[in-house]
This record gives structure tokens, C-alpha cells and sequence, in this order.
């Protein structure tokens, strides 16, 4: 399912965050256009403002989830979508991308830039941190029979969990959730049964998303 609104391309996973008592409803939303050119601030205002704009739906569309804290085709430069996500009031589910790397130095270093030029601004806008997106499937049976790409193991994951938590406390989010994002298979795969294990005992909530595009994903705070 695509939002086709013009100049605008939001991720195809309607994202419902639920986080105490407060729902926080948004998308997805990558770092590149369709072309594969770095978003903008516009670009990213424009898809904000959007989503806000959907007086049809239930509810308002007033956060976002991103899988990256680095513009697109830099190494540490901040996301644009933060200063976008400032002048529109979204919310952020922050995105640490974890596939096909030893170290998330660069995302993190990013991460602190935003949060340095920002301050409040910004961290009053984060709902929690996402270490990974869909790394578990990946390596999974079913996805390296679909030749999903690179993954990540949940040993690893783990540790980069660990780190962000520790990087956190140094830039004022020590109290912000942190967790891991996957498909549902890859919660429910016997292959993926260890990880799981160890994953969940490590992390603040659990987000399993549908593989139905029509489906609605849930933040879970994990107890």
C-alpha cells in the first residue's frame, strides 16, 4: 500500500506506536526518494505535513519511524528529517541500521550531531530507538531463501543494543526505550528460537511487523 500524494512516497507499513497509555500513529519513511537520491528537508516536511493532513483517518498521523540517523550518501551527517520533524511537531521512533556492518559508530556519531545542534528540540520528539530492521529475517531460512540480503545476528544486535543504551545516557535519552524492529516470521521462526531469547531479555519492546502491507504494525512496550 503506497500514499500517492504528490512528491511524496511514505513506506508502504502504517506504523501505530503504543507506548503507557499514549498511541503515537505514523509511517514509516526511508532516507532516499524512489530514485534513490538522498531525501531532503523538504522532502521530509512535505511527507510530515502529508501524513498530518489525512483528516479521512483514524486519528492523526503525527509521528514517524525512520531506519537511519544518517543522510543518504554521507557517513556521520545528521538525517534531514530531524529539523523536518522539528517544524512539524512528528514524533520520531529513531532507526539504527544494523545489516551488513561490524559497528554503528557512524550512526551514533550522527545521532549526537542532530542531538547537538538541536537539543530539546529534538529529544523531546523521540519516542524510542530502533536497533535494526528486519536483520533476524534476513538471515533467517525463509529469507536467505528469498535472498533478503544482509542481516545480522541476534548476538550482535544485542551488543549494539547495549551500546546505544550506554551512548544514550550520554546525550540526555537515558530514558528513551530501546528495541529491536523485525518481521513477524522472524519472532516466530524455530530457526530464530535461541536469538529470540536472548534478544528479548535484552530490549524495552518487541515490534513485530505484519507481512500484510493492509496491517497495521504495533509498538509493544516489552515487561
Amino acid at each position: 500500500m503506497h500514499i500517492s500524494l504528490p512528491q511524496i512516497l511514505l513506506s508502504p507499513l502504517l506504523l501505530t506506536l503504543t507506548l503507557s497509555q499514549k498511541v503515537y500513529q505514523g509511517f514509516n519513511t526511508g532516507s532516499t526518494l524512489t530514485s534513490r537520491a538522498p531525501k531532503t528537508e523538504s522532502d521530509f516536511t512535505l511527507e510530515f505535513t502529508a501524513a498530518q493532513s489525512l483528516h479521512a483517518s483514524p486519528g492523526i498521523f503525527s509521528s514517524a519511524r525512520l531506519y537511519t540517523n544518517i543522510q543518504a550518501s554521507t557517513t556521520t551527517t545528521p538525517l534531514s528529517a530531524f529539523p523536518a520533524a522539528i517544524a512539524t511537531n512528528t514524533s520520531l521512533l529513531l532507526g539504527i541500521w544494523c545489516s551488513g556492518t561490524t559497528s554503528i559508530a557512524n550512526e551514533l556519531s550522527a545521532l549526537k550531531k542532530a542531538i547537538d545542534t538541536h537539543g530539546d528540540a529534538l529529544r523531546n520528539l523521540v519516542v524510542g530507538v530502533s536497533v535494526g530492521s528486519e536483520d533476524l529475517y534476513r538471515i533467517s531460512e525463509s529469507g536467505v531463501r528469498n535472498k533478503a540480503g544482509l542481516g545480522q545476528g541476534p548476538d550482535e544486535i544485542v551488543g549494539f543494543i547495549k551500546e546505544t543504551r550506554d551512548f544514550l545516557k550520554t546525550v540526555g535519552l537515558g530514558s528513551a526505550l530501546v528495541g529491536h524492529v523485525d518481521t513477524w516470521s522472524a519472532w516466530a521462526n524455530s530457526s530464530n528460537e535461541a536469538g529470540m531469547i536472548l534478544l528479548s531479555s535484552t530490549i524495552s519492546y518487541l515490534i513485530p511487523i505484519s507481512s500484510c502491507l493492509a496491517l497495521p504494525s504495533t509498538f509493544y512496550s516489552h515487561v
